[in-house]
């Protein structure tokens, strides 16, 4: 299979993001779908075959597909909803190029509340400003659904689909990771603090005005600490001996 270095570059980010999803226990089966918009050709984008396990993906055997759903290159088919709503996001933001999207426990659980992402913690109150909300509606083959979902991201970066899960997105399969990472620990401690049932503690206004600056996407690309603490996870697969650059 022929291609680009800045495509393999793209796939090998994107398999190894799979396998951290395998990593912190975000997979739901064969279920679920991360993707990214490939280099040089801003119709087209990678994403896993349907019917594999994240465990199972690799560079290499990752589907590059167009928005009309034509596989450009890959031997599986691939999952409808997906396709569905990587098109509707990468199609209807140019400037994202990655999208991820899961169905785990806490970040179900806080989709499911009416109150939505409370300001709890650090993590959550670092994406407040970042996250948007989109009623449920079942994907595939919706030709409005999938409007109305790239209408409700509008400008945003992280998406809590009511009753359903956690969509993030960045301009890199890094930061788009990051975003991710950060929602999910925000729903874990917010299950866990009512779960517990005592009394919350809202930090003051003060404090949420100031966290909130990290909302605020750098124009010159990812911020620092992302690309360092992917360069962190890359390393702790790499020890781990997953094999995903193939």
């Amino acid at each position: 299979m022929s291609m680009s270095e800045s495509e393999w570059q793209a796939r090998c980010d994107l398999a190894a993001c799979y396998r951290l999803f395998v990593k912190f226990g975000w997979t739901d089966l064969i279920f679920t779908h991360l993707s990214v918009r490939v280099p040089g050709e801003p119709q087209h984008y990678l994403i896993n075959p349907y019917g594999l396990l994240f465990d199972e993906i690799t560079a290499s055997n990752l589907l590059k597909v167009d928005f009309e759903g034509n596989v450009i290159a890959g031997d599986y088919p691939f999952n409808q909803a997906g396709h569905a709503i990587h098109t509707a996001i990468l199609e209807g933001r140019p400037d994202v190029n990655v999208a991820l999207h899961s169905h785990s426990r806490a970040g179900i659980a806080v989709s499911c509340m009416e109150e939505g992402l409370l300001p709890l913690s650090q993590q959550a109150n670092e994406i407040m400003g970042l996250i948007c909300y989109h009623e449920y509606d079942y994907a595939p083959d919706n030709e409005e659904e999938c409007r109305r979902l790239a209408r409700d991201m509008g400008d945003k970066w992280l998406m809590i689909m009511n009753n359903h899960g956690l969509l993030a997105t960045g301009r890199t399969v890094a930061e788009a990771f990051y975003h991710l990472y950060i929602l999910e620990v925000a729903c874990k401690v917010q299950v866990d603090v009512m779960a517990a049932g005592a009394k919350r503690r809202i930090p003051s206004e003060a404090s949420l005005k100031s966290i909130g600056r990290f909302s605020v996407m750098p124009e010159a690309g990812p911020a620092p600490y992302v690309t360092t603490s992917w360069d962190a996870v890359l390393r702790m697969l790499e020890r781990e001996g997953v094999e995903w650059k193939v």
